[in-house]
């Protein structure tokens, strides 16, 4: 963390949490948690509030109620950033028992960390692009959606029809033989195709995908250009991906929390998804974003279908970070399970005032 950042002060005087729900595109019903961290502004000799928001995007349902019922550690007291998060370092954020996942650990102590990070840019009257050194530029935006099973191209037609220069990222499955390729390409052309998720680095979740090769092959010929994310590297699909003209397409998310996953990956990378709430910490985040600056991998922004703040600021990062990259950050209208009207179209002008670490 740098310097200027780790030295931000905050007063935390309470904490407090408020449970989302919305149901998604993806026929699943998405809950989140949103965390306040109250203060006082600097020097008030009143009652002049601020507060800073996070949001923990734990998949698991239930470990919301959970923490609905049992409320966070006492987080109150005077800090720096640093000292904050050095703090987290040594707490249970599960009080009502283990998470069922370890990466949830870091998805809750994001949502600490960033609500600190908002109240300390605005207790400290620190602007953001001050604070990181950088400026807020208009973000490209692509928006990811799944086909169904069996997999149809209803949606896709659907947004197209209402944003005709609209970007997607898909997730491939098994279900997708040449039909379908050629359903997908009819509906909104192949250059619309930015990125393929096939999730082939997800092990115990619903969404996970097995390696197959035929698959890898169909897709990786029909869409040549699209950025190729999460392959499962195996025996069968490994030549498939050492040719050099894939390995350029290739992306990593799911294993990447930090630097030292970006350097165990199988090969050198092109590209990373940049989820923050992945790496748990400020620090790792930022870290992981200069290591890539300095060796030219290109970032793009992802989402975890968040409800409340924690859209915004993912949309801040790839604002100040990569601005022009195939960011799947678009605005949470596109998760809704209907497909309404007055999409926002990429890409997203920055507001006209921004204030802490919100967009």
């Amino acid at each position: 963390m740098n310097e200027q950042i780790a030295d931000l002060s905050l007063e935390i005087a309470s904490v407090s949490t408020t449970r989302l729900e919305r149901e998604t595109s993806s026929e699943f019903t998405r809950a989140t948690t949103e965390v306040t961290l109250a203060g006082l502004a600097a020097e008030s000799a009143g009652d002049d509030r601020l507060e800073g928001i996070g949001e923990d995007v734990t998949y698991e349902t239930e470990e919301h109620d959970r923490l609905a019922e049992t409320g966070l550690p006492d987080l109150t007291g005077e800090y720096t950033l640093e000292s904050f998060s050095d703090a987290l370092e040594d707490m249970d954020l599960f009080p009502a028992g283990a998470p069922d996942r370890e990466v949830f650990r870091n998805y809750r102590r994001w949502a600490l960390e960033s609500a600190a990070f908002d109240l300390a840019l605005r207790q400290t009257d620190v602007g953001l692009e001050d604070a990181l050194e950088r400026s807020l530029e208009p973000v490209r935006f692509v928006t990811s959606t799944r086909l169904g099973d069996p997999p149809t191209v209803d949606r896709l037609e659907q947004l197209h029809e209402q944003v005709p220069d609209l970007e997607f990222k898909l997730d491939p499955t098994p279900e997708w033989d040449d039909a379908v390729v050629d359903s997908i390409q009819d509906a909104v052309g192949t250059d619309a195709i930015q990125i393929l998720d096939l999730k082939g680095q997800y092990e115990g979740t619903d969404v996970d995908v097995p390696a197959d090769p035929d698959l890898y092959e169909r897709v990786l010929e029909a869409f040549p250009e699209a950025v190729i994310e999460d392959p499962g590297v195996t025996d069968e699909t490994r030549p498939l991906l050492e040719d050099s003209a894939v390995r350029s397409r290739l992306s990593w998310d799911a294993p990447i929390h930090g630097v030292d996953d970006v350097e165990a990956l199988p090969w050198e990378p092109e590209w990373l998804n940049i989820k923050p709430s992945r790496f748990g910490s400020l620090e790792s985040l930022l870290e992981t974003l200069a290591y890539c600056a300095e060796r030219d991998i290109t970032m793009y922004g992802g989402g975890q279908f968040e409800l409340g703040v924690g859209r915004g600021q993912l949309q801040l990062l790839a604002s100040l970070y990569y601005p022009d990259s195939p960011n799947d950050v678009a605005p949470g209208a596109y998760n809704d399970a209907d497909v309404g009207d007055g999409l926002p179209e990429s890409p997203l002008e920055v507001p006209a005032e921004q204030s802490g670490f919100r967009w």
